[in-house]
């Protein structure tokens, strides 16, 4: 039976390499920052980079910046007229993350945003092709309920860690708000007839819906 590890290894060995810029931001996250497996890494940025590259899309916005890596990876597939709009509730984090976004030729085409999620979405008057949730757990419902409406017809909405380190499969009564948010909002999306959706096993689970 193959380890994880090895699989891990050979998926990452035969997939594009990490941008260097890239690796930075996230050696730079390993060292200076708490909880760096927030950090999106390697494998899940090349699938967002590539994912945009398909979708092409001209405004993105991202909740939850934490280190910019996933912003700076999907700046990647828009044009220069492209803008992703991300926020992050952390101002500590302003300073780091405007000097990862400097050290790449992308960061000019992401805007960072320092406040809580739900106000800053209400003030943002732009119609998304993609929005990527990556924020406070407990919100989920939330932030979706806010963003669906400034979504274009047949765009994407990206929802992280819907596998929530598996606990979404506990027998018992998750008795954490973060746990219990999640299991609600997958049960949502996957009984909504208005919308397309997939949860794939990639990472802490990325479920990736369309607006119909």
């Amino acid at each position: 039976m193959t380890s994880d590890n090895t699989l891990d290894h050979y998926i990452l060995d035969h997939t594009d390499a990490e941008p260097a810029y890239l690796a930075k931001v996230n050696r730079d996250t390993h060292l200076r920052l708490i909880n760096p497996r927030m950090l999106s890494g390697h494998l899940q940025g090349r699938v967002l980079s590539m994912f945009c590259h398909m979708v092409r899309p001209h405004r993105v916005l991202e909740l939850g910046t934490y280190a910019g890596y996933s912003a700076l990876c999907m700046a990647e597939a828009l044009g220069d007229d492209g803008l992703i709009h991300t926020i992050e509730c952390d101002d500590e984090l302003e300073d780091f993350i405007l000097e990862n976004l400097a050290g790449s030729e992308h960061g000019h085409k992401v805007k960072l945003h320092i406040g809580d999620a739900l106000s800053t979405i209400q003030k943002l008057d732009e119609t998304f092709d993609l929005v990527f949730i990556d924020a406070d757990k407990r919100e989920y419902m939330a932030y979706y309920e806010a963003v669906l409406p400034k979504v274009r017809q047949g765009g994407f909405i990206l929802a992280d860690n819907t596998l929530w380190d598996g606990k979404v499969l506990e027998p018992v009564e998750p008795n954490d708000k973060q746990t219990i948010e999640i299991m609600r909002f997958n049960d949502f999306i996957a009984s909504n007839t208005r919308i397309e959706k997939v949860l794939l096993p990639l990472r802490d689970g990325l479920t990736i819906i369309r607006k119909l």
